[in-house]
């Protein structure tokens, strides 16, 4: 069985698979590819092999099928400037049916001053966000492999201008709780647009990838390796790992534990003449208090363009 799953994690990174689905061009939407929750935040995206988090629907929906019981979490982030974005996760099972989640991400870029075909400002301003509505479906194939599927809405807005988008995200996990090994793929944003800002429609960031997590024998420590973006064109083999992220999770009790993440494409993108500082690291902690309350933190570094923060709450239904 291990044979055969090595043998699709490389077909799956190989040049004939991304060639089909390869992407050269600037992709609309591209707030998709922003980190959703605080957790997998400071994990720098490695997170597509967790289990039990209503959040990780939006890096890997077969994670639906692991939610032990109902669950919520809500996000705020504050990024640069006077951005802002907000997230809502929630993941139930449905009787024999399966699992089904709900996932909302909001982005808010804030206000503009509007000016006209001269550059001259006229005094008025304008506002531009984006929001993403998802429902999603998680279930079985066997005991330890679980599958799912997610349909979200997608709209972004500048000013009276609009833009829409229908889109599909599909996630498989496979477990093996004795090594305690979790391996991850996943296609997410496959879809198109409805609308769009100019007579020409834009493609969505698809974004094909996989993940694998280990618990680390004797140690309270996790580690994950998410790759990203395999689908996109690249010049060299080796290059279609650029999109990599790190993370490491110290798991001190059911109830603390601190997180650690590198991102190496973000380290690569921020670079600033010759200096990278600490951009691409991130940093975080989880508290779960009353046994039903779980506070997640994340500090993410951007180098010398600044730091993003984010926090999320999440409630655990009886």
């Amino acid at each position: 069985m291990l044979k055969k799953l090595v043998f699709f994690a490389l077909f799956f990174a190989s040049p004939v698979f991304m060639n089909v689905f390869a992407q050269s061009e600037i992709p609309a939407f591209d707030f998709l590819r922003v980190e959703t929750g605080a957790k997998a935040s400071s994990l720098a995206g490695a997170f597509d092999t967790y289990t039990d988090d209503p959040n990780a629907m939006f890096y890997n929906p077969g994670s639906l099928s692991t939610i032990t019981n109902n669950k919520v979490s809500a996000g705020f982030g504050k990024y640069l400037l006077d951005m802002n974005f907000g997230t809502l996760a929630y993941a139930q099972k449905y009787k024999d049916l399966g699992w089904f989640g709900i996932g909302v991400k909001y982005f808010d870029y804030g206000s503009f001053d509007r000016a006209d075909e001269t550059g001259t400002p006229t005094g008025e301003t304008f506002n531009a966000n984006d929001l993403m509505v998802s429902v999603g479906y998680g279930n079985y194939i066997y005991e330890k492999i679980n599958y799912g599927i997610t349909i979200k809405y997608i709209y972004s807005g500048i000013a009276e201008y609009k833009s829409s988008a229908i889109a599909m995200d599909f996630g498989m996990q496979y477990h093996m709780p004795a090594s305690q090994l979790s391996l991850s793929f996943g296609v997410l944003n496959l879809g198109a647009q409805l609308s769009s800002y100019i007579s020409t429609k834009e493609k969505l960031p698809l974004d094909i990838r996989v993940g694998v997590s280990k618990r680390l024998e004797h140690t309270p420590v996790r580690l994950n390796v998410t790759f990203a973006k395999l689908n996109e064109s690249r010049e060299k083999l080796v290059q279609h790992f650029k999109a990599f992220s790190i993370g490491a999770e110290f798991i001190f009790s059911d109830y603390v534990s601190a997180r650690l993440g590198y991102d190496n494409e973000s380290r690569q993108d921020m670079k600033l003449g010759t200096s990278l500082g600490i951009s691409g690291f991130s940093t975080g902690l989880g508290i779960r208090f009353a046994e039903k309350y779980v506070f997640d933190y994340s500090l993410n570094s951007l180098g010398k363009v600044g730091s993003t923060h984010r926090v999320n709450l999440g409630y655990i239904f009886n």
